[in-house]
């Protein structure tokens, strides 16, 4: 997620053991490496967004990825390749023949207008990772320099393709954390708190779907102070040196004791 990946060859030798397949999803880190491989093709699956602010941007839309030709052959029967519209995939004929009529169609395949608008893009993907990764590090030793904010450092082999940066906010109040986010407002920065904005989706007890959830304690704690700002890669590192400025100083008035 946001251009950050997870201890693979953990999460690989613990599925291998207990025979689960893995499925990435990769939405968020179209270009991000994991021991110089791309994240999306160490799993059984990858899949990726082509949604707003994502690396490729067709406005909707993504996209999934295997080497295994019977789920391939799947998943584009159940995308919506009714009759014998497979045979426009380059998939081998003998995979998509046991599936004839055998599978829903849910007709959710990419429109042509997206898959051309995002083809265009393909050559601008190493730029756009460097750039992402330029803005992010760039951003990041600013925001060091303050007491009040802390970003994670990337694990050793991880090559990440962040779209926007991450950071913890040390010793702050709920009160403080809050104020925090309208002074950044203020000098034109949005910042989402993620365990103290209203119904958001990356906290776990936003989730009524989910039940039996233990109480987490640890992972609560950590998204009630982790936070996120938008980095687009089209950005320049002097955009990104003033949002720095303008989060080191909204950090600094929001932890200022206000005059009795």
């Amino acid at each position: 997620m946001r251009g950050h990946t997870s201890d693979m060859d953990r999460i690989m030798e613990l599925c291998d053991a207990a025979a689960i397949p893995v499925i990435e999803d990769a939405a968020h880190s179209l270009g991000t490496k994991w021991n110089g491989r791309n994240i999306g093709t160490i799993g059984r699956v990858g899949c990726f967004s082509f949604q707003s602010y994502k690396l490729l941007n067709s406005g909707e839309g993504g996209i999934l990825i295997t080497d295994d030709a019977d789920l391939a052959a799947r998943a584009v029967i159940m995308s919506g390749a009714y009759e014998h519209n497979w045979t426009k995939h380059r998939v081998p004929t003998e995979a998509f023949e046991p599936w004839q009529n055998k599978l829903p169609l849910y007709n959710t395949r990419l429109s042509n207008l997206s898959a051309a608008i995002v083809r265009a893009q393909l050559p601008e993907i190493e730029r756009r990772f460097r750039d992402g990764r330029r803005n992010h590090d760039h951003t990041a030793a600013l925001l060091e320099a303050s007491p009040w904010i802390t970003v994670p450092a990337p694990l050793p082999q991880e090559a990440r393709a962040p779209d926007s940066i991450q950071f913890l906010l040390n010793d702050m109040s709920p009160a403080q954390m809050l104020a925090f986010v309208d002074e950044a407002a203020a000098r034109g920065v949005k910042v989402q708190v993620f365990g103290l904005t209203k119904d958001n989706a990356r906290t776990f007890w936003n989730c009524g779907f989910l039940t039996d959830v233990p109480p987490l304690d640890a992972m609560r704690a950590t998204l009630e102070r982790t936070c996120d700002v938008r980095l687009p890669a089209r950005l320049t590192p002097d955009d990104c040196t003033k949002i720095a400025h303008a989060l080191t100083q909204a950090a600094a008035t929001a932890t200022t004791p206000k005059a009795a």
